[in-house]
């Protein structure tokens, strides 16, 4: 790289900057690491603290704000302005169908469908949910171990990206609103308000979420590599051991964010759903077929009728609400610190599409293709765990109780297990590098006003922030801390979620048939006066 490509890359980073949104986002997260290295006793404590009175307190809350954006998918799938182009008229759609649906899974699912695929249902099965009243180790939790799966990685969770991108995909697209998440109260403060104090909030809350989300996956995908190497080969690494790891992700993902959508998200993309697939299909092959389709299909009727007591399950007079809080709120939780910058993603490459194909493709295509996975692997674990095929409860005991040892023991205990495990291996780091190179993208967005393609310096940057906050929060509080920090940033953004359904509702049904009819000068207009 020359001095003048130096010096031009420095301009633009420093041209596009929002300096507010990018020093608070950076001092705080500075802080934050500070915190963990000096005060790592307080710091842990502090953040404990506010994770059990959130999901103790506050349960409620995440639960009726994600069953609210689950509802309102719905009706946008159903209703009629489902048919609403997210764009100009004449706008096609920048990717296929097909390609289209492996960005959009790769980002929205990441690393944790993997980590958590094989780990989720066999802990559901040594102890099971309140809501079903089971005993431990049973056919009957079995099947509640698979359903609450699903419900974990289901609708609701893809419904909460939906809506944070169906809004700014069409204000960004239609009337060339900036590319960030404070776009979605355009409706709410006008199109040429989008830079005060109340947008200046929320990108800043998207900022925080997105950093604590996606630190949350960079350290679990840590822990499984670190995990796995000491699984199949037997050398342990240590703490050095996961800073160099996570370092090792953190510079993986830096060279695709480099290579643009297009050469990197893309290709990795591509190549992770194949992978995915091919796992899929061997374990279900391999597997306990028969137990898997039985179980597995049990599992999805149920989840299908008893989603909505499922929804507002709070576990109160039982346990006093710790199974929820510990399993549905985290999830909750994580969800929504997704949710800024996966629904930004997901605007950025919806250009040209309906509202209708968007919420479709989004929620029920990669619900579809999440339901096969958590079936063969959750079936599977139990099933060997139950007849002693696999002691997969032990081995995760063995390595003090880390769900990140679930999948070794699984893949071992099926013929190729050697190859399976290096595929799954492969898999787990992929998957992460398209998420977190999503992430990089959005953050950028998120700093420099809403820049569609932010500068390389930008994305390295908070490429190196995540890296760094994952190491201090896996070094220190290993993965109680990680999941402690998606809680604790994660739900702000909740507000957010419903934030944006009611400025949908006033955008689509108080001016739905000037969005079909007037002229984009017109519209502007018409949302900067709703004042």
């Amino acid at each position: 790289m020359t001095d003048d490509t130096v010096r031009t890359s420095l301009k633009q980073f420093v041209d596009e900057l929002d300096q507010v949104i990018f020093g608070i986002g950076i001092t705080v997260t500075a802080l934050a690491v500070l915190g963990f290295v000096f005060w790592e006793e307080a710091a842990t404590t502090l953040t404990s603290s506010i994770n059990t009175f959130l999901w103790t307190e506050l349960s409620w809350a995440y639960l009726l704000i994600m069953f609210c954006a689950v509802v309102f998918v719905l009706f946008l799938i159903l209703g009629p302005w489902g048919s609403i182009k997210l764009g100009k008229e004449d706008d096609e759609p920048e990717f296929g169908y097909l390609t289209y649906f492996v960005m959009l899974y790769s980002a929205g699912t990441a690393a944790g469908v993997v980590f958590w695929g094989p780990a989720e249902a066999i802990f559901h099965y040594q102890t099971p949910s309140p809501f079903f009243d089971v005993a431990a180790g049973s056919s009957q939790a079995a099947v509640g171990a698979i359903q609450y799966s699903y419900f974990h990685w289901g609708l609701s969770a893809w419904s909460a990206y939906m809506v944070i991108a169906i809004p700014i995909a069409y204000l960004a697209y239609r009337y060339d609103a900036p590319l960030r998440v404070s776009t979605l109260i355009a409706p709410l403060v006008g199109l040429d308000n989008l830079d005060n104090v109340w947008a200046k909030l929320i990108d800043v809350v998207a900022v925080f979420a997105t950093i604590g989300g996606v630190a949350t996956t960079l350290g679990l995908v840590g822990s499984q590599f670190l995990v796995g190497l000491d699984y199949v080969t037997g050398i342990q690494l240590g703490d050095a051991g996961t800073v160099l790891m996570i370092t090792g992700l953190t510079v993986a993902f830096t060279l695709s964010v480099s290579a643009g959508i297009k050469k990197g998200i893309l290709r990795i993309s591509y190549f992770n759903m194949t992978l995915f697939s091919v796992l899929t299909v061997a374990a279900f092959v391999l597997g306990p077929t028969s137990y898997i389709l039985l179980t597995g299909t049990q599992a999805l009727g149920n989840y299908i009728d008893q989603f909505i007591a499922m929804s507002f399950y709070t576990s109160a007079g039982t346990d006093s609400g710790a199974w929820v809080g510990n399993w549905t709120i985290f999830f909750w939780a994580w969800w929504f610190s997704w949710a800024p910058f996966v629904g930004l993603f997901i605007a950025r490459i919806s250009r040209g599409r309906t509202i209708r194909e968007v919420s479709i493709i989004g929620v029920f295509a990669s619900t579809g293709i999440t339901v096969p996975w958590y079936a063969t692997m959750g079936g599977s674990a139990i099933f060997f765990q139950s007849t002693g095929v696999a002691d997969i409860l032990g081995t995760i005991s063995q390595y003090g109780g880390d769900e990140a040892a679930a999948g070794y023991p699984l893949f071992d205990a099926l013929p190729f297990g050697e190859v399976l495990m290096v595929m799954f291996l492969v898999l787990v780091t992929t998957f992460f590098v398209t998420s977190a190179d999503s992430s990089t993208l959005a953050l950028g967005m998120l700093t420099t006003g809403g820049e569609e393609s932010p500068s390389l310096i930008n994305r390295v940057i908070w490429g190196g922030i995540i890296g760094l906050l994952a190491s201090v929060l896996m070094v220190a509080g290993g993965v109680n801390a990680l999941q402690a920090a998606a809680i604790i940033t994660g739900g702000p953004f909740g507000i957010v979620v419903l934030v944006s359904i009611y400025s949908m509702m006033k955008l689509f049904s108080s001016h739905f048939e000037a969005i079909d009819t007037s002229s984009t000068a017109v519209r502007r207009e018409s949302i900067a006066q709703d004042d």
